[in-house]
């Protein structure tokens, strides 16, 4: 399956990916329908400890190594006595949250990044099974990963020559609005678009959100929420049906209205196409943490998943995070391409000797 920031495959795993990241983008994951603050006396259930879903279906070392990192990127004295949002607050903070989203979504599809991915084995001696580092590069319709290094061995540099020269070629067909496979790789970057705004607009009222008290993340002050599913939400498609089978809780950058850290646990099997396709298991747990990378644009920094499925018949683990760093804007296609040109005339890596 296509991994990290762009993982689509047991595809809508990872629409749950929408719940921690896929196809690119965080998720807000942030409810303004029903709403309770743990203030009022009129809590909504909740899971006794952050990890609480994950042993039943993964290893107890990885899901102590999942709860080690939850509590690292959570951490920050509690503020004093801070005063718990109303319910009217909290879905008035919500709205802003998902437009802010929305508008990083769509931003970065105009910027490239460094990506480090590493997969593990489960286990209680867990030991690497892929370290690939990529340069991933926006195409107008979608992604491209350039191979920078495996492990710490560079690739060579005629090969990465090769990636560059079919980067530019697509970003020539992306410029071609009358071909037949310019339409056909619009049309499906659209529709996927279209689903993922179709889900994080769903969460407005697929969860009843807890306000759970303040911390400190990255030296900025953070609400934080617990989101449980809505017994009263009635979901639409299969995409929105994922979202009931889900428990989740976010950082929000007080400040900023920005989702800073994010975690969602799969608490009830997720079947696809009746289970004939595949099966994402309960238990399974994806984290994925976001800073401002230019004024009112947050982006993804890291994701982790780990989680047991079956694709087909057969059955495996995902034990993976990815990091992601040095985003740069190269604009749409016109402009990516003409840098693209630049770097292939020059001979030179944007990012040193691959």
């Amino acid at each position: 399956m296509a991994k990290g920031l762009t993982a689509s495959s047991l595809a809508t795993a990872l629409a749950l990916a929408s719940m921690a990241g896929a196809s690119g983008q965080s998720v807000t994951g942030f409810a303004a329908g029903p709403t309770r603050n743990a203030a009022s006396g009129a809590e909504v259930p909740r899971s006794e400890d952050s990890t609480s879903g994950l042993k039943s279906g993964l290893s107890e070392s990885t899901a102590d190594k999942v709860s080690s990192s939850v509590r690292e990127v959570g951490a920050g004295d509690q503020t004093s006595t801070p005063q718990a949002p109303s319910g009217a607050e909290i879905a008035e903070r919500s709205k802003k949250l998902l437009a802010n989203q929305h508008h990083n979504d769509e931003a970065l599809e105009q910027y490239e990044r460094i990506e480090h991915h590493v997969d593990r084995t489960g286990g209680t001696s867990p030991r690497v099974l892929d370290d690939k580092t990529y340069r991933v590069v926006p195409t107008g319709s979608g992604t491209m990963k350039l191979l920078l290094k495996e492990g710490d061995r560079p690739v060579d540099p005629a090969e990465y020559h090769k990636q560059l020269t079919a980067w530019e070629e697509l970003l020539e067909l992306m410029l071609k609005p009358d071909d037949s496979r310019t339409k056909a790789a619009y049309a499906k970057w659209q529709k996927r678009k279209d689903d993922r705004k179709e889900l994080l607009d769903a969460t407005q009222e697929a969860f009843v959100t807890t306000w759970d008290g303040q911390e400190a993340c990255n030296g900025r002050l953070c609400d934080v929420y617990e989101l449980q599913p809505n017994p009263n939400f009635h979901p639409r498609s299969m995409v929105q049906d994922i979202l009931t089978r889900v428990t989740g809780k976010i950082w929000v950058d007080r400040e900023a209205n920005q989702l800073s850290h994010g975690e969602a646990h799969v608490m009830r099997d997720i079947s696809f196409g009746g289970g004939i396709l595949g099966k994402l298991y309960r238990g399974g747990v994806f984290f994925m943490q976001q800073q401002e990378i230019v004024p009112g644009i947050w982006l993804p920094t890291r994701y982790q998943y780990d989680f047991t499925a079956r694709k087909f018949l057969f059955t495996f683990e995902q034990h993976q995070y990815v990091e992601a760093s040095q985003y740069r804007r190269i604009g749409p296609p016109k402009q990516a391409l003409a840098m693209v040109k630049s770097e292939l005339a020059s001979g030179k890596a944007v990012y040193g000797d691959p």
